[in-house]
């Protein structure tokens, strides 16, 4: 099925009343049970354009090929081929990244509940039926983006999944606003933070569980959503089944996956995956040098703008006094998507590339240049993101130990060849 959103899709739009119905009667349709075993299917090989970067791609439940980097707790990544195909990214072709290697594979819909509580008038306890009939479905598309993403690109190499630039996708997300679901349960006077955990587990007992944090004037803000949808469908089981949070414009470790406890809290949360997991440089681009010491670390929160040309290859052939197009996908981060600029010698000059149809500030947004190579040879082709608070895309990599928040201008070289004689 399809939803078609307005070109102005945002937080708050109301989802047409039929495509909320599929949405309803899929989930109500996961019998009582949505049971899926993670095994790996047989496939093929490919090269990821870095040092080690022989990868196989795997079959999942749900999924169709993707990119497999660990079996457990499975990283997939989406091909980079997907994102040339369309704005929103098909959800069997959607990456997944879990943190904790024990996953709920099977999900009861029927006694599956949702408790808020901690820092509140009333804890409370919601079912999937009553999420899905006691508030009003809304719409959001939104990227959804590994902090890693791009790692496997940093230089010096550090520890960690060797993503490329697939740790990420856009989708229209269907759910109910968290500010909605906090009202029911009464947010006290001096709350100060809400933490969101899922069903996922560690191995071994001690493992900390994954729960992440938001603040509250962050958490009570529209666009944060407890989704049930994605692009028109239940989520997968991968993906997060049967709710996961969505935290627009903000890095995907926030988005929680299969999530079952929401906590109010009176103080801010020092447990592991906030104090210790996923800290940044506090500096420009999160950038600092191998070796440095002393650098204040803060959480990972906002997403940068991001452009990516999807429909040429490095290596790819072009001809020599003919144009062709160049295309990609493009997001502002934490801001709308402003503008594009192309470059066919490597920054040197630039032109604005055309922007197809918006749908929402959170959204990938497509767009499309031209280039004609006058002469043979090779030619670097670049595009760069600008958002509408006027951040631009770097020119520049950044690098830290963790490998967090790559967003540089990726070049891609194609090749005129030189016409023989006939």
């Amino acid at each position: 099925m399809s939803i078609e959103p307005s070109p102005t899709t945002s937080a708050g739009a109301a989802l047409p009343r039929r495509a909320f119905m599929k949405i309803a009667a899929a989930l109500g349709a996961a019998a009582a049970t949505a049971a899926h075993g993670l095994t790996l299917e047989a496939a093929q090989y490919m090269m990821m354009p870095f040092a080690n970067g022989k990868r196989r791609l795997a079959g999942f439940p749900q999924k169709r090929e993707l990119i497999l980097l660990r079996t457990r707790a499975p990283l997939l990544e989406t091909p980079m081929a997907v994102f040339n195909e369309g704005v929103f990214t098909p959800n069997d072709q959607f990456y997944v990244r879990w943190h904790l290697p024990v996953l709920p594979t099977s999900v009861d819909v029927g006694t599956f509940r949702l408790r808020i509580d901690g820092h509140v008038t009333k804890p409370v306890e919601f079912t999937l039926k009553e999420i899905l009939n006691d508030f009003a479905p809304t719409e959001l598309a939104a990227v959804n983006q590994c902090s890693g993403n791009g790692r496997g690109f940093f230089q010096p190499r550090v520890p960690g999944a060797q993503w490329g630039n697939g740790a990420m996708g856009n989708a229209r997300w269907t759910g109910v606003p968290l500010k909605k679901l906090l009202d029911k349960a009464g947010v006290k006077a001096g709350a100060v933070q809400v933490r969101f955990g899922g069903l996922d587990l560690g191995a071994m007992p001690e493992t900390p569980l994954f729960k992440k944090s938001l603040d509250m004037n962050h958490a009570s803000d529209a666009t944060v959503m407890v989704a049930y949808g994605m692009n028109g469908k239940p989520l997968p089981v991968l993906n997060g089944f049967p709710l996961r949070l969505v935290v627009p414009g903000w890095y995907a470790t926030y988005w929680v996956k299969a999530l079952n406890r929401i906590e109010v809290l009176d103080a801010p949360d020092t447990g592991y995956w906030m104090r210790k997991a996923y800290l940044i440089p506090d500096t420009p681009g999160a950038d600092m040098s191998p070796g440095e010491d002393n650098v204040r670390m803060v959480p990972i929160g906002l997403m940068g703008p991001r452009s990516l040309i999807t429909n040429l290859r490095n290596g790819a052939s072009v001809p020599v006094g003919r144009g062709v197009p160049v295309r990609g996908i493009a997001f502002g981060g934490n801001a709308g998507l402003a503008k594009v600029l192309f470059s066919s010698d490597g920054g040197a000059s630039w032109s604005e590339a055309k922007l197809e149809r918006d749908y929402g500030k959170y959204s990938f947004r497509r767009w499309e240049s031209r280039f004609l190579a006058k002469k043979a040879g090779t030619h670097v082709l670049i595009a760069k993101a600008i958002n509408s608070d006027g951040a631009e895309q770097p020119m520049r990599p950044n690098w830290n130990p963790s490998g967090f928040l790559r967003g540089v201008v990726e070049p891609v070289a194609v090749h005129a060849p030189w016409r023989t004689a006939s």
